[in-house]
């Protein structure tokens, strides 16, 4: 049978029959590809799924690995992340009967047993049953303190944008006549127990050109959204205008803020009356406020009264003062060569910050020098004695109390939660996930790599003990390189089980565009330089070569979004250095990406493609552009989400559809759920994840 989308195929092969077929500038043969529900569309994604999954279910392992990924996802005896508030501790979980999850709550005494005992706040299953909507959970908004009142957001598919609800913690129901907001990709942050600041579609001329809100409203409790007042309005083509609340000890302060590029921010303060202005620099990222003091980090150098503090520094300054012109700027950390601030919290009487050194972590608590002591500026530090080598994330730190959690976990270590007293640095055990894969034979090397501009960049390998040095261990390579995003150490049950246990190497690269250097790192590949991160990532590839390590017969590459353009540009650059790639949720048509949903709030990363200087560079590397009909590539498995409304899913279709008119042999799954995550519950992420390891074991072993 020839449906359309078929049809249309074979028209474009006959077309290209006479010569190699291209994306052109001026002329898409694939734009049809971009009505994310047309029924041509859809038809032609269906049949492609048809197509891998029928390939991929036919390797032999593919049944185990979704059984195997299954069981991990769905363990009874996994941890439960904990969020703290007030008596109770939070937690979401799904589980092979709560499919689409159950958010639920413990005390802190039961949570310390082996096995608490929960109590079911809402049961999303029971909810998107009642609705008849494909429901999936995407956070809550609590007002503080007492968190008796939540805006719980619900997406269809696993979509960012969200339907948002006012719900009772207290009776465990929605709020009979509350806050309530339609899908849109909405914001919300509470003034006070009876009005919301919200972001969201109003309307027309309400978003900006990249489709995130552009107004601010305040909404008062028992009146029609459509009566809100204006209190601030961003200009159209800035990224986005949202509000925070920050709770600093009993006050309450909320800061609306501009995005004028995803790089650069206005801030205001807001007091119910006309939004003030913060003099911030445009670049810095704020952290929160303490005692009075907004804390940032900077993304450029500072220079004020004879002084500059370096690009990466946290400096603060009074509320008070930076509603003048001339705010009081303090240094509080700066960045070494080595190291940079991952993350800043805030206890009752303590900083805490989270530092990234040669991307590992380490976690300082500060506080405030006592009359008397004798230290160089106001703040005295301690370390926190906690296992090195590995990845720390700080959580549940809180003005409210003068403690912390942490979550340690390795590559080989699964995660284990503790709590930190920050007075006395005193940690107590409280959770320890079991081990579900063999790591007894298993060893983490970091290996540094000397980049084409003779930059040293990082790279982890996981692998076991041993290991022939003769280039035929399968491998993978995985990357991101982008946005200040920093790949960090991370423990994954799936990859240890399916991968590792069978003999696969596994390589994370900690190329410039990310962030495990800091601002510069990311700076370093932004826009005109995207090569950099490129030139990395391959230099990484030909030091696993070099060093025997792998080949390129056994050698795959993996990444998603931006990840995916890495991959995309990195065989369509260097295709002889692969013989797998799997490229998920990616953008790959650069030239307009910046026209598909989210895609314009991201030209401060790549530059504007419709700007000549920027084509003319960004069209080196785009991959929809540079994928050639005579060049030889290995088999890519493309993967991406019918529900993904932040990377177009067209990205991967229009590669897919190219690449097969040009006679390339590729694979493409489109899930028809679960938004830019790819999967939104364990039965989908479980059949993901056995067809991207069945392709690699097929490619690689």
């Amino acid at each position: 049978m020839i449906n359309n989308s078929t049809a249309a195929i074979s028209a474009v092969l006959l077309a290209a029959s006479s010569g190699a077929l291209q994306a052109e500038e001026s002329v898409d043969p694939f734009l049809w590809l971009e009505e994310v529900h047309g029924e041509k569309a859809i038809d032609w994604v269906k049949a492609q799924n048809a197509t891998s999954s029928a390939y991929l279910k036919k390797v032999s392992t593919f049944d185990q690995l979704y059984q195997d990924s299954l069981a991990i996802m769905n363990a009874e005896d996994r941890l439960a992340h904990p969020t703290r508030r007030g008596q109770y501790y939070y937690n979401f979980w799904q589980d092979s009967t709560h499919v689409k999850g159950i958010y639920r709550r413990t005390t802190e005494a039961e949570y310390r047993k082996a096995s608490p005992k929960w109590e079911t706040v809402i049961d999303f299953d029971a909810l998107a049953k009642a609705d008849n909507e494909d429901w999936v959970f995407k956070g809550t908004t609590c007002l503080e303190p007492g968190f008796k009142r939540c805006m719980i957001a619900l997406s269809r598919g696993g979509a960012d944008a969200i339907e948002l609800r006012e719900f009772d913690m207290g009776t465990k129901q929605f709020v009979k006549d509350g806050f309530v907001l339609p899908e849109a990709k909405t914001g919300v942050s509470w003034v006070d127990g009876d009005h919301l600041l919200v972001g969201t579609d109003f309307g027309e001329g309400s978003l900006t050109s990249s489709g995130y809100p552009r107004v601010i409203k305040l909404w008062k409790r028992g009146t029609p959204l459509k009566e809100a007042s204006v209190v601030f309005e961003g200009e159209p083509d800035s990224f986005l205008t949202h509000s925070q609340t920050y709770h600093d000890g009993d006050n309450t302060l909320n800061i609306i803020s501009e995005g004028k590029t995803f790089f650069t921010f206005d801030h205001f303060l807001f007091d119910n009356e006309t939004p003030k202005p913060l003099t911030l620099p445009d670049s810095v990222v704020i952290a929160g406020i303490f005692r009075g003091n907004v804390f940032f980090m900077l993304r450029d150098d500072l220079t004020f009264q004879d002084q500059t503090l370096p690009t990466g520094s946290i400096v603060y300054a009074s509320v008070a003062s930076l509603l003048t012109k001339t705010p009081d700027y303090q240094l509080f950390v700066k960045p070494a060569a080595n190291a940079t601030v991952n993350a800043l919290e805030f206890t009752a009487n303590h900083i805490v910050v989270n530092w990234l050194e040669d991307v590992t972590n380490r976690v300082t608590v500060y506080q405030l020098a006592k009359d008397g002591q004798s230290v160089k500026n106001k703040w005295v530090s301690r370390d926190i004695p906690l296992e090195k080598n590995g990845n720390i994330q700080v959580f549940n730190a809180s003005q409210a109390n003068d403690d912390f959690f942490v979550e340690y976990s390795s590559f080989l270590t699964p995660p284990s939660f503790y709590q930190v007293t920050a007075a006395d640095g005193k940690i107590t055990s409280l959770k320890t996930s079991p081990v579900r894969f063999d790591a007894s034979d298993m060893e983490v090397n970091q290996h540094f790599v000397t980049s084409k501009d003779g930059t040293r960049v990082p790279y982890f390998l996981i692998s076991k003990k041993g290991i022939k040095l003769d280039g035929s261990n399968p491998t993978i390579l995985y990357g991101y390189g982008g946005f200040q995003a920093s790949m960090e150490p991370f423990h994954s049950s799936l990859i240890g089980k399916n991968w590792l246990e069978r003999g696969g190497v596994f390589v994370l690269s900690n190329i410039r565009g990310g962030g495990e250097y800091g601002p510069e790192w990311h700076q370093a590949a932004l826009k005109h330089n995207r090569h950099k991160a490129y030139e990395d990532f391959e230099a990484i590839a030909e030091d696993l070569i070099a060093r025997k390590v792998t080949s390129s017969k056994h050698l795959g590459i993996q990444g998603g979004s931006n990840g995916g353009l890495l991959v995309g540009a990195a065989v369509t650059r260097r295709p002889d250095l692969y013989n797998a790639v799997v490229c998920q949720v990616p953008l790959l048509d650069m030239k307009r990406f910046n026209k598909l949903l989210a895609g314009a709030s991201w030209m401060a990363e790549y530059g504007n493609p419709d700007d000549e200087n920027d084509w003319a560079y960004i069209k080196t590397y785009s991959p929809y552009h540079n994928v050639r009909a005579e060049e030889s590539y290995p088999k890519i498995f493309f993967t991406t989400s019918t529900r993904d409304d932040r990377v177009h899913p067209a990205h991967a279709r229009k590669m897919v559809a190219l690449m097969q008119a040009q006679g390339h042999d590729v694979l493409y799954y489109e899930n028809l759920e679960g938004g830019h995550a790819g999967a939104s519950n364990n039965n989908s992420r479980a059949e993901l994840y056995a067809k991207t390891y069945s392709y690699l074991i097929d490619r690689l072993f």
